[in-house]
Order: C-alpha cells, then sequence, then structure tokens
C-alpha cells in the first residue's frame, strides 16, 4: 500500500533517521515508537504528504486513501455535531451528484443501441457499484454508531460544536476519519482526549479495521492490544519487528545485549591492535603486519547501540509541612451551567491518599478539580484541609508556556532562591542536559512541553498534588517514573486521568464521574474497571452511572454526613463509617470469593464421583487422592467461609 525508500530526514546538522526502507501493507497494525522528539510525528506527516523528507521516497498505491489524525489541529465551530461528521461523506455526496446527472442523462436519451449510450450505462453501473461501497445507503447509523463508541450522547448531535471543548472536537474529527474507511489509518496519539470506555471501543474497531494502520500512542495498553507490528526511531535508524509492543520489548532489550557483547568484543579487538602497532611501529621485522593492523582498524566499521534513556527524569518531591487529616472535604456540591454537571457530592480525601478521577469527557472531572482550586464559583460546602499547599497540573499546562523563552529561562523565570543554582541538575533529570537547554520552547515536541511543564511544578513544596491528565504526551519511561515519584510522594494526590496502566498500582481509591454523580469505588484501577464490565454484562447501560451493580465493588456516596461543614467531630464521625464501610466492603468480597472456591470444589466432586462410579477406574489411585484431598480442602473451606461470615455479620 505504501513504500518507503531511502528516507531521511534532517533539522539542523544531525539527521532524525537516515536510509529508511520500509513497506506498510494491509491488515498492519504498526506502533510507531521512539523517545520523545526522534521523529514520530514528523514521520507520519511525511506518510501523508504534509512534509517533505531531506532525501527519500514514499510511493503510494493508485486509489489507495489516507486519513491522517495529527496531534493539533484547527477545528470548525459554525456547524452541529452532525452536520460536521456528515463532512465525512462529501466524496459520497460528489459521486451521488454524478449518479443523478447520469441518470438524467440516460433517461433524456432514446438512442438506446448507439455505443456512446452503452458506454454511459457501464460507467454508472460501475459509479453505483462504488457508491454502495462507500457505505452511502447507512450513513446515518454509521455516524451515530461512531459518535456514541466515542462517548457522545444522542442528545448532543444537535449541538453546536462551539459548545464543546477543544478534546471532544478531536473526537469529532477522528469520528470523520473514521467514517471515511481509509486505506491506510495514520493516528497520532488518538488516545489523548479519550476516556476509558472510549479508548477501549477504539481498541476494538482498530483490531477489525479491514486497512492498514499506523499510530503513535504513550497507553502501553492501548498499542499493545492494537498492534502487529512495531517500528522503533532509534539511532537515527528506523528498526522494524513483526511483532506487538510488548513482544518488542523483550526483542528490544535481546538486541541490546547482543550489540552490547559485539560492542565490547570490538572494542577489545580494537585496544588489542593499537597496542600491537604501538609496541611494534618502528621495528623492521613487524612492518607488515603493523601495517596489516593499521588497514585493519581503518576498515572496520563501530558497532553502534540502540541508544536508552538513561537520562530519565529521578522526580522528587521536595518536603513540605504537613497537612490537616482531611485536605479535601466535599458535603453536598453542586454544579450547574445550562445543564447539571453534577450535584450531591460527598466526599472526603484523606491525608495520604492517592485516588482517581475517571468517568467520560465533560461529566465534570475537571470541573470539579476547578472547584477544589476556586477557580470557579459553586453551590455547597467545599472544604480544603489545615496548612494543605495545593500543586496543580492542568491539561492546558504545556500550551501555556511562553514560546519565545529557552527551556533554561523558563525555569530561570520561576526558580528562587537556593534552587536557581540547581536548575541544571534539574533539566538534566528531566532529559534537557546539555545544549537542550537552550533550545527555545517553540521548538519542542508535546512530550517536552509537559515535561518542561512539569518541573514548573516541582519547584515549590506542595502537600496536595492534584494533575489533570499529567501522561498526555509524556512517553513510556517519563510516565514510569513521574509514577514512581508520585509512589513515593508523602502527600496527598488527586490524579484525573484515562491511562489504565498508569493509574494502576498507583491508585487505591476510584471516584467515578457519570450521570451528574459522583460515586466511589474502594480499589485500583482494575478492579473498577471489571465492576463496571460486569454492569455491562446486566445489561444496566453502557457508562450508565445510576446503577450500582453487585453492590460489592461500589457504594453510592451521596448520603449527607452530620454536621460535616459544622464541627470536627462530625468530620471524625463521617471518617469512622467510611472507614466501616471499607472494612464491610472488603468483608463481603472475601465471603463471596470463600463461596465461589466452595462451588468449584463442590462441582469438582460431583465430577469425580461419576468418574469413580465407573468401574474401570474406580480404582484410579490418582482420582482416589484428588477425591480425598479435595473433600479435605472443601471442609477447611466450609469452616473459613463461617468465620468470615461470622465477622461480616459482627461488621454489620
Amino acid at each position: 500500500m505504501i513504500s518507503v525508500e531511502g528516507l531521511k530526514l534532517e533539522f539542523g546538522v544531525k539527521p532524525l533517521f537516515s536510509d529508511a526502507s520500509f513497506v506498510i501493507n494491509s491488515r498492519d497494525r504498526i506502533a510507531l515508537v521512539g523517545k520523545n522528539g526522534a521523529g514520530k510525528s514528523t514521520l507520519l506527516k511525511i506518510l501523508c504528504g504534509a512534509e517533505r523528507p531531506t532525501a527519500g521516497t514514499v510511493s503510494i498505491q493508485n486509489d489507495v486513501t489516507i486519513g491522517y489524525l495529527p496531534q493539533v489541529m484547527n477545528l470548525q465551530d459554525q456547524t452541529s455535531v452532525m452536520e460536521e461528521t456528515k463532512k465525512a461523506f462529501a466524496d459520497i455526496k460528489k459521486v451521488k451528484e454524478r449518479l443523478d446527472s447520469m441518470e438524467h442523462q440516460m433517461n433524456s436519451r432514446d438512442d438506446y443501441e448507439s455505443e456512446s449510450y452503452m458506454e454511459l450505462v457501464e460507467r454508472y453501473t460501475s459509479e453505483h457499484e462504488r457508491y454502495l461501497m462507500m457505505g452511502a445507503e447507512g450513513q446515518d447509523a454509521a455516524i451515530e454508531r461512531t459518535l456514541t463508541g466515542l462517548g457522545f450522547l444522542r442528545a448532543d448531535f444537535a449541538r453546536p460544536t462551539s459548545e464543546f471543548s477543544g478534546g471532544w472536537r478531536m473526537r469529532i474529527e477522528l469520528a470523520k476519519i473514521l467514517l471515511r474507511h481509509p486505506d491506510v489509518l495514520l493516528l497520532d496519539e488518538p488516545t489523548n482526549h479519550l476516556d476509558i470506555e472510549s479508548i477501549q471501543w477504539l481498541e476494538q474497531l482498530l483490531a477489525t479495521w479491514s486497512g492498514a494502520v499506523v499510530l503513535v500512542s504513550h497507553d502501553r495498553a492501548f498499542i499493545n492490544n492494537v498492534s502487529n507490528r512495531t517500528l522503533e526511531i532509534s539511532c537515527g535508524k528506523i528498526i522494524d519487528y513483526k511483532v506487538k509492543y510488548e513482544e518488542y520489548v523483550i526483542l528490544r532489550q535481546e538486541r541490546r545485549e547482543q550489540q552490547m557483547r559485539a560492542y565490547e568484543n570490538q572494542q577489545k579487538e580494537i585496544a588489542d591492535a593499537k597496542d600491537f602497532i604501538n609496541r611494534f611501529r618502528y621495528k623492521p621485522t613487524k612492518a607488515v603486519q603493523v601495517q596489516q593492523k593499521i588497514r585493519q582498524l581503518e576498515k572496520m566499521e563501530p558497532i553502534e547501540i540502540d541508544e536508552v534513556d538513561n537520562s530519565a527524569m529521578h522526580l522528587k518531591f521536595p518536603p513540605c509541612l504537613r497537612s490537616g487529616d482531611y485536605p479535601v472535604i466535599c458535603d453536598e456540591v453542586r454544579k450547574a451551567y445550562a445543564h447539571v454537571v453534577f450535584d450531591h457530592v460527598n466526599l472526603t480525601i484523606k491525608r495520604g491518599e492517592k485516588v482517581a478521577f475517571v468517568g467520560k469527557n465533560g461529566e465534570g472531572k475537571s470541573t470539579l478539580v476547578k472547584c477544589i482550586m476556586g477557580e470557579i464559583p459553586f453551590d455547597g460546602n467545599l472544604k480544603i484541609g489545615h496548612n494543605v499547599q495545593i500543586g496543580y497540573f492542568a491539561q492546558n499546562q504545556a500550551q501555556l508556556l511562553d514560546e519565545t523563552l529557552t527551556v533554561f529561562q523558563t525555569i530561570d523565570y520561576v526558580a528562587k532562591g537556593d534552587v536557581r543554582l540547581r536548575i541544571n541538575d534539574i533539566l538534566g533529570a528531566f532529559m534537557f542536559g546539555g545544549e537542550n537547554g537552550d533550545k527555545k520552547v517553540k521548538v519542542l515536541s508535546g512530550g517536552e512541553r509537559s515535561r518542561l511543564a512539569m518541573i514548573r511544578l516541582l519547584l515549590e513544596p506542595v502537600n496536595l498534588l492534584i494533575l489533570d491528565e499529567p501522561t498526555n504526551h509524556l512517553d513510556m519511561p517519563s510516565k514510569d517514573v513521574l509514577k514512581e515519584a508520585i509512589k513515593a510522594f508523602d502527600g496527598t494526590a488527586i490524579i484525573v486521568s484515562h491511562d489504565r496502566e498508569f493509574l494502576d498500582g498507583l491508585v487505591t481509591k476510584v471516584f467515578e464521574f457519570g450521570g451528574a454523580r459522583v460515586r466511589e469505588h474502594i480499589g485500583g484501577i482494575y478492579d473498577f474497571l471489571q465492576a463496571k464490565k460486569i454492569r455491562e454484562l446486566s445489561e444496566l447501560g453502557r457508562g450508565t452511572i445510576g446503577s450500582n451493580g453487585t453492590g460489592n465493588s461500589s457504594s453510592s456516596i451521596t448520603s449527607k454526613p452530620s454536621g460535616m461543614a459544622g464541627n470536627t467531630k462530625g468530620v471524625s464521625e463521617y471518617a469512622q463509617r467510611k472507614e466501616q464501610q471499607k472494612k464491610i466492603h472488603k468483608a463481603e468480597r472475601a465471603v463471596e470469593e470463600s463461596e465461589k472456591k466452595i462451588a468449584r470444589m463442590e462441582t469438582r466432586l460431583k465430577e469425580l464421583d461419576q468418574l469413580l462410579c465407573d468401574p474401570a477406574k474406580a480404582s484410579d489411585m490418582t482420582l482416589v487422592t484428588e477425591y480425598t484431598d479435595t473433600k479435605r480442602a472443601l471442609d477447611i473451606e466450609v469452616e473459613r467461609w463461617e468465620t468470615l461470615s461470622e465477622e461480616l455479620d459482627a461488621l454489620s
């Protein structure tokens, strides 16, 4: 479909990559990987024709169509969501106009036996077949299916696009691209503006896509679930791995280990040759051997090792004063614009907790963060605890940087006191070492800007960290280090994110936003996802917040704690009730797991009974032993279930 030969791209002295050759075939699911600034986004632009390479050719087969979603684009605000999405079918409209014109010609002519009339009929037949293949008959259904899959409600279809945030308008552009069904999809960070449910929907769609897909994403789970091939930009080359992302990680490590061994052997060989030359350079009897060694060194091609970014940032939040026991308390908080964003929000975040705000875009996650920050008015009581110092990283933080400044100046202008003496060390920890500190902000990639904005956050001590989509545009090593830093952070953290891998193992509580309500889920992000899956199977509505599923993994937090805003005693009693509720949920899960174990063992005992009733197997000692062991384990588990049930009754 697309053939790349001898591609070279350079900015300045050193090329980003050179002599790159590869072919994109139908059904390829290619993950394009490499560190930030390696040239991933630029390569996508070259493939779609938006930019020209320094050298080399990109050949595209005739009739192959390409759909390209950039990280940033100019969006239209003059139409409704439905009208804007229908622009995806502009080509179909042109085909329909040509069909109508040919049909009118056929109806107005009577020279049915002429050669020109037969040619007109053939053109009409061919064009009509193409019209049907483009999905012309099911436009509205396809639009509805795609928009709802990307998180829009049917009530949103008639709303002007100007009412939506940039993230939602990017979803409209993605919908238009998907509806065109291009032969090759080029997607640059498509998950940055999607919530968890929409990411899962997009994963399933791309897995069955009939054409080819080339994508750049820092969502490790997403690219692993989609990809079957990996292209890596490293050491100025593009290396092709014919495997999915997680297998590429293993192969890349093995490749680098082989390179290291070969490099070490070559260095030893070079050292030995140089030693020989130095020892015998002036001995006439060794002149021939010396010249051979010199020619050998001249012909030797140095072995390169795939670059590994060992300059990964080592984040350490500076020490800060201890905050109160409850940094954030919401009591009947409500926020409404033309519609209610959320209502009856009652939640308490304890000191040291790491919690996640999740839900579809537009359900109020960032809005509640702004309420906590005091940036917008709201109804109800929202109390920020004693001695709380907030550090806030907003979604658009990277875009707020002054593009005329250098990296060093950006930090120098906000640094205070002794910190100014350590600016170069801090920049080095964030992969801005050496000459990178002199780069202008305007030439930085999205990931580099995000890292620079993160440095600004670290310059002042905080004990409440609020991160709104902190991983957008961060590469995977940077995300891993940031995750470890938040884990080690002594204070409290509120993280708004759709990145499952980033939240996994980081948060112990999930607040789900949707349907103008906020619900609390005890446990990690994958516990939450499992609960959502159960609700979907129960047909309670995809993404519906109003139902409680099994009741074991989620709990409503809309009950108002008595005296919350009034006195410390009320706060303490509410916290005790929440802790008691957590213990009850834990006990319920333990009883449920025990019941499942008992059911499995009872089923197996029945199977063994039937097997042992067969005279041919009655003396099979393996079956007899398994029966005895299972029966003993069942008795023990029943006793355990009785104990757990008594503990649950005591808690209730």
